[in-house]
């Protein structure tokens, strides 16, 4: 008995169709990975991003922190950002509610998006926010001032982590970007350092 004689094209379409398959599902990966990674930060409070859930159902307790804020605004976006208070204290399991003012100071309608995150980033997966500006985009007619809610919690259950049982205060840090359909625009997210500090 003699072994059929194999076909070479028909070897070549099989890696060439297997080559193209894996291709394209690593572009697909690629796609995907950046909102489902965004998913699991704010799921889990990975990496500084904070939790966002509902309002907490335990029972507030005496010990507290201090939740400090810092806002900025990259230099290509012409508003004005700041926290109505620069800090306040927070009981453990206690609903807040934070106000952050916004103007536009430009000559035109302009739309932003803050993106944020806490220091220290293990209090990422104990910070939870309730409702947030951050979740959205906002557009500004010229000269407009707008008042934005943050409504948060911080976890009892920080005290039960080694790592964060001992901290007193945190840091909530919000940017504000130039955005285009509900995501800050690539260009202004990717210039580093030329956020500036934003006062009334």
């Amino acid at each position: 008995m003699t072994d059929r004689p194999t076909n070479p094209n028909r070897k070549l379409a099989v890696t060439a169709f297997a080559c193209a398959g894996l291709a394209f599902g690593m572009i697909g990966l690629a796609f995907a990975s950046v909102p489902l990674y965004d998913m699991f930060c704010k799921a889990t409070g990975y990496d500084g991003t904070p939790r966002t859930g509902a309002a907490p159902k335990a029972i507030a307790l005496d010990d507290s922190m201090i939740v400090r804020f810092d806002t900025n605004v990259s230099s290509s976006l012409p508003w004005r950002f700041q926290a109505e208070s620069p800090q306040v204290v927070a009981h453990l399991g206690e609903t807040k509610t934070v106000f952050f003012r916004v103007k536009n100071t430009g000559t035109t309608p302009s739309t932003g998006i803050a993106t944020f995150n806490v220091q220290p980033s293990l209090m990422g997966g104990f910070f939870v926010k309730i409702e947030c500006f951050c979740f959205n985009e906002q557009t500004l007619k010229p000269g407009e001032t707008m008042d934005f809610p943050v409504v948060f919690y911080i976890d009892p259950a920080v005290r039960q982590d080694s790592n964060t049982a001992h901290l007193t205060e945190m840091t909530l840090s919000y940017t504000y970007f130039a955005s285009k359909n509900g995501q800050p625009t690539a260009a202004l997210a990717t210039t580093g350092g030329t956020d500036k500090k934003s006062n009334f």
